[in-house]
């Protein structure tokens, strides 16, 4: 039986930065969109499309994206553990600031995470991530375009 589900895009939406170009984007490509947020983020002002919202729970939409999410969706997630299972099921994973997360990566990247834990269980903090900047957001909409292109069959 073949699977004539369109890919849609799914977003770990409770600290996402690029929202409105998601939805921007995702109208022009006809792809529907699913915010994943806990009820402790429920906007007013939502961004048009599907918004779920999850229990507070610290991995409740991670959760739900992975039970969700299949071959050929898009997932916008800074997540490096739910990316992890996600690319391994060939879903297209791609963080805010427009880096797409391979599966030959992971690995180093999952070991990563572990050490930078490790640092902090000792006390050892480091400065944390640089500032969102406007480079990073039309990193993401180049990165997003790139992939709904080739989802779609649309040649670079």
């Amino acid at each position: 039986m073949q699977n004539n589900r369109k890919p849609i895009i799914l977003v770990d939406a409770d600290a996402c930065p690029v929202k409105e170009e998601i939805s921007r984007i995702s109208h022009t490509y006809k792809v529907d969109v699913c915010y994943v947020a806990s009820y402790s983020h429920v906007m007013t002002n939502k961004t048009e499309g599907n918004w779920v919202y999850v229990d507070d729970e610290k991995e409740s939409a991670d959760l739900y994206i992975l039970n969700h999410a299949k071959k050929d969706d898009v997932v916008v997630t800074q997540d490096i553990g739910l990316a992890s299972m996600l690319v391994s099921k060939n879903v297209y994973v791609l963080t805010p600031r427009g880096k797409q997360y391979e599966e030959s990566e992971m690995e180093l990247s999952l070991h990563m995470r572990f050490l930078s834990a490790k640092e902090r269980r000792k006390g050892n903090y480091s400065k944390g991530p640089k500032a969102f900047s406007m480079k990073d957001r039309e990193r993401f909409v180049q990165s997003l375009k790139k992939t709904l292109s080739k989802i779609a069959g649309i040649p670079e």
